[in-house]
């Protein structure tokens, strides 16, 4: 694989886009661009995937890309999707679209984790989840203490039987449930749920589904290769709308592999 990589269209070739694009005057947030970060950036409609390895500039390509569709009235700041996995990453994302393009990244309420925007939208739909709009979201160590109410409440000695001996002698589901029934009660979800409610959401209220297909002029996704199973399926269904998605990733790495994510998803790009 080369250092840079656009599945969706023909590496630059003589006449090529690339080529024609590099020959073309440079808006100023195009400088300094070689010819396949440019074609990745300007190649708008359709579905992206941009496969490169560390250190060549994979999220620059992201946020100019950004910038691009913004300075060239593609989009409103309010209608793009822009996901990443870390706080820290969204907001040096919105740091550099704004040095880019200036104050108007500001108006980006739809930059953020999978995590951060699924609550956003959950927030919005509550009532449909039998959840209130004020729900709170619990941490881990909220999640073991309520998990351990449960346990007690079902008269299971934990200490004396062992995790794993509760799970393994079939009680497992029996206290998942319990332990969703208690999270409702709460009018509360734990941070994995975030995920699973909005595919819950978007698979039982397509009219709900498909104002974010209408909201949604373009998706943009950074370090792709980390994303898990409930994180692409959240992707493929807002994507199915308008099918302009971007992706950037290595398929070398993955930093998250302990919370479940496959590589293999970059693979599953090219046939979705």
């Amino acid at each position: 694989m080369s250092d840079y990589e656009t599945t969706s269209a023909p590496l630059p070739r003589p006449g090529g886009l690339a080529a024609r694009a590099a020959a073309q005057p440079a808006a100023g947030y195009l400088a300094g661009l070689n010819p396949e970060q440019r074609q990745a950036v300007e190649t708008t409609d359709g579905p992206v995937l941009v496969l490169a390895g560390a250190g060549t500039g994979k999220t620059r390509v992201l946020t100019t890309r950004i910038g691009h569709l913004i300075a060239t009235n593609r989009a409103f700041p309010s209608q793009i999707l822009s996901v990443t996995f870390t706080n820290k990453a969204a907001r040096e994302m919105k740091e550099r679209i704004a040095h880019l393009v200036g104050p108007v990244a500001e108006g980006m309420p739809w930059l953020g984790t999978f995590h951060s925007i699924s609550a956003k939208i959950l927030r919005r739909h509550a009532e449909l989840l039998d959840l209130r709009s004020d729900f709170t979201i619990l941490d881990t160590d909220d999640q073991i203490r309520l998990m351990k109410q449960v346990i007690q409440a079902e008269g299971i000695d934990e200490k004396r039987s062992g995790e794993a001996a509760v799970f393994a002698n079939g009680r497992g589901g029996k206290l998942y449930a319990a332990y969703q029934d208690r999270l409702k009660t709460l009018n509360a979800v734990d941070f994995g749920d975030l995920l699973l409610h909005c595919l819950t959401l978007f698979r039982e209220h397509a009219d709900v589904l498909a104002t974010y297909h209408e909201r949604f002029r373009y998706i943009l996704v950074d370090e792709y290769q980390d994303t898990n199973t409930a994180q692409y399926l959240w992707l493929r269904l807002l994507a199915q709308g308008r099918r302009n998605i971007c992706c950037v990733g290595d398929d070398d790495q993955s930093i998250y592999g302990w919370r479940g994510a496959e590589v293999d998803n970059i693979l599953r790009f090219e046939h979705d």
